[in-house]
């Protein structure tokens, strides 16, 4: 069976978002109609034209002031024989409201294309504006840092939390922590993280922790709080899959009362540097039992010195590397400066475990000094 012909020229127009072909000398030989589009020049200003000559003729259009971040990023792609991406940004004035300015975002990808002999002979430009994904994701994010607690004492105690957003990704997740004031010298500490990302998973993420919050302070122990948390779950779109750790702080008594909906376990770091993880009550995710059922709790002693650290999978996960490896991380982190003050300690622990670049997924940390 003879193999079909293919109409590349077809397929360059169908493909996805604004394209255009240029040589290794900055060139125009093809674009697409959404390039087209996207510049807002025609076909005969474009092709067998160079790209820094795009808007001699309009040097005020909203776009010209990226041409030579565009050139230069392809002239990198040029020489490395490497595909090269950026992200811009310009402001421009908005059309509707005279005066008033307007961010618009744009990703860039230029991919080297070799010839025969293995040197670049074309270069692929492609372009995406994605004003709306970015604007999106700072409503999400301004929705999640109003929905968790400011830094603040609590009691006569000293405590420290971070929240750090995914460095490279264009989501916010649904990453949370608490630290709630109970009755006498108790408290609660809590970390939870909703699955999914975006608006809907920060707003799963406030209701969850508000009613935490409120079971908190109304229940005796932190699995029958998390149970209750279970129940409202069910009832929340979104919600099935969360994972929470819940420590109740009692220091009266100097005991640490704990539960795990399906999350990390908490970790507590003695006054000699030596690490222990509180995984004796570990149960699954909310809502992800066919039925409801009790959750288990766990209690264990602590000295005055003490440090409890609570976080999210952000801080340890890292594609293709058991989760052992990064608890083993942890741990080794926290004997190192278990002597620094709460906030030392939060930037700390950062610094020696989010990677170069930050993290890939959000990160929440709650350090507590017993």
């Amino acid at each position: 069976m003879a193999e079909p012909e293919i109409d590349y020229a077809a397929v360059f127009q169908a493909l996805p978002g604004a394209v255009a072909l240029l040589t290794p000398e900055l060139i125009y030989v093809d674009a697409n109609d959404a390039f087209l589009r996207t510049v807002g020049l025609t076909r005969e200003q474009v092709i067998g034209n160079y790209l820094p000559d795009d808007f001699r003729d309009d040097p005020d259009a909203p776009v010209a002031a990226l041409t030579s971040k565009v050139q230069a990023s392809l002239l990198r792609a040029a020489e490395t024989g490497e595909r090269d991406t950026m992200a811009l940004r310009h402001t421009e004035e908005n059309p509707e409201r005279p005066g008033a300015l307007n961010d618009r975002y744009w990703t860039q990808i230029n991919i080297p294309v070799l010839g025969p002999d293995g040197r670049v002979a074309l270069l692929l430009h492609r372009v995406e504006e994605v004003t709306e994904f970015i604007r999106a994701r700072e409503v999400a994010l301004s929705l999640q840092k109003a929905m968790l607690p400011a830094p603040r004492p609590v009691g006569r105690h000293h405590a420290a939390v971070r929240y750090r957003p995914a460095a490279a990704a264009l989501n916010v997740a649904g990453d949370w922590y608490d630290l709630i004031d109970r009755p006498g010298d108790r408290m609660a500490v809590v970390v939870g993280d909703v699955v999914g990302h975006g608006l809907p998973a920060a707003g799963v993420m406030g209701q969850l922790r508000s009613a935490l919050s409120a079971a908190c302070l109304v229940l005796e122990g932190p699995a029958r709080a998390l149970e209750v948390l279970g129940l409202y779950a069910r009832t929340v779109d979104g919600a099935e899959n969360t994972t929470v750790a819940t420590v109740f702080v009692d220091w009266e008594t100097h005991i640490l009362t704990y539960s795990s909906a399906g999350h990390l376990p908490p970790a507590l770091t003695r006054a000699d540097g030596s690490v222990e993880f509180l995984d004796r009550a570990t149960d699954p995710p909310l809502a992800a039992r066919p039925r409801h059922a009790p959750r288990p709790q766990a209690a264990v002693a602590f000295r005055e010195g003490d440090v409890l650290v609570l976080y999210t999978d952000g801080l340890i996960e890292r594609r293709r590397e058991d989760i052992d490896v990064g608890l083993a991380r942890l741990a080794d982190s926290l004997s190192c400066h278990h002597a620094d003050d709460c906030e030392r300690l939060a930037d700390a622990v950062l610094g020696d475990l989010l990677p170069p670049g930050d993290a890939t997924d959000d990160t929440a940390l709650v350090i507590v000094r017993l």
